[in-house]
C-alpha cells in the first residue's frame, strides 16, 4: 500500500491550516509580488528557516494561490507566468503530484533551475515570479554535467524573472559546487530591493528540547538525551536492534525509516547493491528512483537506508540514523571530530572553482554536519541513533544511563 503523500511531505491535508506565521507570510508574498511585477529590476523575498519549520509547505500554498490568481481576470496577478523550481528530483515529483490535483496548476510550472534557465536564454523570455524551493541547492559554479555553464544559477535567474522568491536554509548545504552562505547571498543580491523573514517555529520534531539537543550535537557537543514524554529518542549500541524497532514503528504507525550519513560506498546508477553496514546489520543503501512516486512513501524501502539525496525536506515518524566512520568523538576533548577524508561521498566535497571560500577544510566538515542535522531531523515523533564509531557510541550510551 502507498503511503499518502501528505504523510511524508509538505502537502497539507485538507483538514489542515498553516499556522499563524505561515499565513502571514503567505499573505506577504502574494502582496510582493503584486507590488514589484512591473519593477525595473527584479525583487527578492527571501523565506529562511530551520529543517522542519514548514517552508516547503508556505511555498506549496503561495505558488497554489498565485496560480488561481493568475487565471481570474479580475485579479490584479491575472495572466502573470510564474514557475516554481527546485534542484531535487524527489522533491520535484511532489510538486508534480501537486499539479495533477489541481485543476489550475500545470506541470510545465515545475521545474528545475537549469532547463527554466536555458529556455529562457534560448528564447529570451522572462517570468512574472519564480519560486525557488531549497535553494540552498542552486548551483555557486558551472556544473557541465548538469548541462550548466555559467557562473552561478542565482544571478542567471535574476536575469529570468521580474519577481524571485528563495526559500532556503544555509544548514542544508550539502555539496561545495551549491555552496551558500548568509554573506555570499548577500553578496549577490547587493543593490536590488530584498524582503528577508524567518520562520520561527519547529513544525516537524514534537519535542523543542530534543530539537535543541540536535543542534547541540551538530556543532560537536554531547549531552545527555532529553527524556521527554512528546518525543522517543533512542541510543542504540548495535545496527540490527535498531533496524527491528524501525520495522516496529512502522508497523504500527507507518512511515518508519533507515537513514544514514553518507559515509558508505555507494554507485548512483550502479545495477549492483551497496550496503551500509552498522555491527551486525547489512542493509542496501537506497537505489536511484525511477518512479514518481518518492522513495519514502514507497513501502519496500523499509528493506533500504535512505539519504540525503532521497530524505531531504521529506518528513517520516520515526527516523533510525546510522552516523558512519566521518564522525569520532575525542574523550579528550568531549567533542565529536569531523573526519570529510572518511566521508565517502567525495564528489560533494571536491574543491569549488570559484576561489570564494577561505577555509576548504573548515567548508567540508560544515558539509559534513549539515548532513548529520538534515537527517536527524527528519522524525516527527521519534528518533534512534547508532553510531559506528565505538567512542562516539560508547559516549552516547554513557549519557544514556548516566
Amino acid at each position: 500500500m502507498n503511503l499518502s503523500l501528505t504523510a511524508s511531505t509538505f502537502i497539507l491535508p485538507d483538514q489542515a491550516e498553516l499556522t499563524i506565521q505561515q499565513q502571514q507570510i503567505k499573505r506577504q508574498i502574494l502582496k510582493f509580488a503584486q507590488e514589484h511585477r512591473h519593477d525595473q529590476q527584479p525583487a527578492i523575498f527571501v523565506l529562511t528557516g530551520d529543517a522542519g519549520s514548514g517552508k516547503s509547505a508556505v511555498l506549496s500554498t503561495v505558488f497554489s494561490s498565485l496560480q488561481q490568481q493568475a487565471q481570474q481576470p479580475t485579479s490584479p496577478l491575472a495572466g502573470t507566468k510564474n514557475y516554481l523550481l527546485v534542484n531535487h528530483n524527489e522533491m520535484l515529483k511532489i510538486y508534480w503530484e501537486i499539479a495533477q490535483q489541481q485543476p489550475f496548476l500545470y506541470k510545465k510550472n515545475f521545474q528545475k533551475p537549469t532547463p527554466f534557465i536555458n529556455h529562457c536564454q534560448k528564447t529570451q523570455q522572462s517570468a512574472d515570479v519564480v519560486f525557488v524551493d531549497e535553494a540552498q541547492l542552486l548551483l555557486s559554479q558551472a556544473d557541465h554535467f548538469n548541462h550548466f555553464q555559467a557562473d552561478n544559477q542565482l544571478d542567471e535567474l535574476l536575469k529570468c524573472t521580474h519577481v524571485l522568491v528563495l526559500v532556503l536554509d544555509f544548514k542544508q548545504v550539502v555539496k561545495l559546487k551549491s555552496y551558500w552562505s548568509e554573506k555570499m547571498l548577500r553578496q549577490h543580491l547587493a543593490g536590488y530591493h530584498v524582503k528577508i523573514v524567518r520562520l520561527q517555529q519547529q513544525l516537524r520534531l514534537k519535542s523543542p528540547a530534543v530539537a535543541d539537543w540536535i543542534d547541540q550535537l551538530v556543532a560537536g557537543k554531547l549531552l545527555p538525551p532529553p527524556r521527554t514524554a512528546d518525543y522517543e529518542l533512542k541510543i542504540f549500541t548495535d545496527g540490527q536492534p535498531l533496524f527491528d524497532w524501525i520495522k516496529q514503528k512502522d508497523q504500527q504507525v507507518g512511515l518508519s525509516r533507515m537513514l544514514a550519513t553518507t559515509d558508505f560506498p555507494f554507485r548512483v546508477f550502479s545495477k549492483e547493491p551497496w550496503y551500509v553496514t552498522a555491527g551486525t546489520l547489512k542493509l542496501p543503501w537506497d537505489r536511484f528512483n525511477y518512479q514518481d512516486r518518492p522513495w519514502a512513501s514507497q513501502p519496500q524501502t523499509l528493506y533500504e537506508v535512505g539519504s540525503i539525496y532521497t530524505i531531504q525536506g521529506f518528513d517520516l515518524n520515526y527516523a533510525g540514523v546510522i552516523l558512519g566512520p566521518s564522525l569520532t568523538y575525542d574523550f579528550q576533548a568531549d567533542s565529536i571530530v569531523i573526519h570529510p577524508e572518511k566521508f565517502e561521498d567525495q564528489t560533494a566535497l571536491q574543491k569549488r572553482h570559484q576561489a570564494d571560500l577561505t577555509d576548504l577544510t573548515a567548508a567540508r566538515s560544515q558539509l559534513i554536519k549539515n548532513v548529520v542535522n538534515i537527517l536527524l531531523k527528519r522524525g516527527r515523533y521519534g528518533l534512534g541513533i547508532y553510531a559506528t564509531d565505538p567512542a562516539l557510541r560508547q559516549r552516547l550510551q554513557e549519557l544514556t544511563v548516566s
